[in-house]
Formats: structure tokens, sequence, C-alpha cells
């Protein structure tokens, strides 16, 4: 086993290590706080019901709670509504009055629960279109750049990992010898770097066996007027993922990162 592989345990352990559930004392449903971090540094938390086989899942509506709270009002553009739809859809979430639930056999609840979270953390990062944060969305920024650079991808890639999951990237690139999967950081932290590096760590193999063809990640980080931790930069490297800076998309060197 090399080093890698220790410490991809190693974050499989902290997964375990960090998750804690609660029963309800008045009803059938459990609590489960993940470790993965909310809207305001909190951690997030789903509730989880069974009943005769069947699974449900729900935020208990805190998640548009917390985007109102910051000032993002969904309904009010129709430019939020259709983007918060899409995401919902490429996780088979629903919202009713404001509450994201997902339903599954119990036997999917691995896959379900992942799709949740997910879908959680990229609701999370909307709060990017309130008016007194930034007027753009940074995925349709880098969408714009692949299309000005004539590169053909297919957008909200998804692929099954050696865990059996799926994971959604932003945008897949299929080469002749090579597959690339992208996916694009407005803002990058501690909870969706290592969903990410887990995601490409999790398909890589699989994609490779399938494809017979190398496959490579590559992380488009927004670094204007914002510092990236070293840390962050350093943890792609060790994956052997590769990353552009968006103030540098434009060098030869990023553009040779998405080229044959």
């Amino acid at each position: 086993m090399n080093w890698v592989n220790t410490y991809v345990n190693e974050y499989y352990n902290w997964l375990r290590e960090k998750t804690f559930i609660q029963k309800d004392s008045d009803t059938d449903w459990f609590l489960i706080n993940t470790p993965f971090v909310g809207a305001f540094n909190d951690t997030i938390e789903i509730y989880a019901q069974r009943k005769n086989g069947h699974l449900r899942l729900s935020d208990n509506g805190e998640t548009m709670s917390n985007l109102e709270l910051q000032g993002l009002h969904i309904q009010g553009s129709k430019r939020r509504r259709a983007l918060l739809d899409t995401i919902l859809l490429n996780y088979g979430i629903r919202s009713e009055n404001d509450e994201l639930t997902i339903e599954a056999n119990i036997e999917n609840f691995s896959q379900c629960k992942h799709n949740f979270l997910s879908a959680i953390i990229e609701i999370n990062d909307l709060y990017v279109l309130s008016k007194h944060n930034v007027a753009s969305i940074f995925k349709e920024d880098v969408r714009n750049y692949l299309d000005n650079q004539d590169i053909i991808y297919t957008p909200d890639f998804i692929s099954k990992g050696t865990t059996g999951l799926e994971f959604n990237f932003d945008f897949q690139i299929a080469k002749k010898d090579k597959e690339i999967v992208i996916k694009s950081f407005n803002i990058i932290n501690k909870s969706n770097l290592p969903t990410f590096l887990f995601s490409w760590d999790d398909i890589k193999p699989v994609r490779e066996k399938i494809t017979k063809k190398k496959v490579n990640a590559v992380a488009i980080i927004n670094d204007v007027e914002k510092e990236i931790k070293t840390e962050f930069l350093e943890a792609l490297r060790a994956k052997n993922a590769d990353y552009i800076l968006w103030t540098q998309r434009d060098t030869e060197e990023s553009r040779k990162l998405l080229s044959a």
C-alpha cells in the first residue's frame, strides 16, 4: 500500500469518526450529523427515515433557510431558480415548501446519502449569487472559456467509481488517448476539496479500465481577488490532480492541460 492509499483510508476513517447519529425520541427519524461544513461554518445535518424498506432523507428546510438568511432569494430570479432546479435534477432531489428530500430503496442508502450531501453542498455555494458578493456564476464562466477555446466537452458528467457510488463533474473532455474530468471552484475550502479528491480517486481506475485511456482531473479555481491557500494546491498535487488558476487560464501551460 502506497502513502496515498494510506491517507485516503485515513480520510474514510475520519468521515466515520466525525459522523454522529441520534434518534429522535418522539418520531421514527434519525439525525445524522456529518463532518461537512455548512453555510455558517456549522456541520451539515440530514434526517433519515425508514418505512417498509423505503428510505427518505430530509434537510428539514435548513438549506434554503440558510440561503435566505444570507440574502439570496431564489424565487426572485429566474436564473437562480433555473440553477437550483438543475442541481436538484442532477442529484434526484425534490423541493417542497423549501424542504429538500430524496427517496430510494433502503439498499441504495449509500448512494442516496452521497447524492443528498453533494446537492446540499452545491446549493450552499449558491450564496455567491447574492448581489453583495458576485454578479456571475463561475461555472458559466468556465463553460464560456471552454467554448472560446473550441473545446468539445460533456457538461454535468456522471461516472461510477470503485465504491459503486456515482459522482458528478462539471465537465468531461474526451480525447483520443485520454479523458479529462473538470471541477470548477468559485470557492475552494476544506469541505468541497476533499469531496473532489475522493471522487477523482474513486472513478479513475474504473474509467481507465473502461475507456483504455489515461484519465486526468483538472480543478479550475477562481483566484480573482482571492488568495488560494497553498495547502489546497498541495493536496491536488499529492493526488496527481492538475489545477488551473483563473487568473492564469490564458497561459500556454493552462491550455496544454486541456489539450490533447
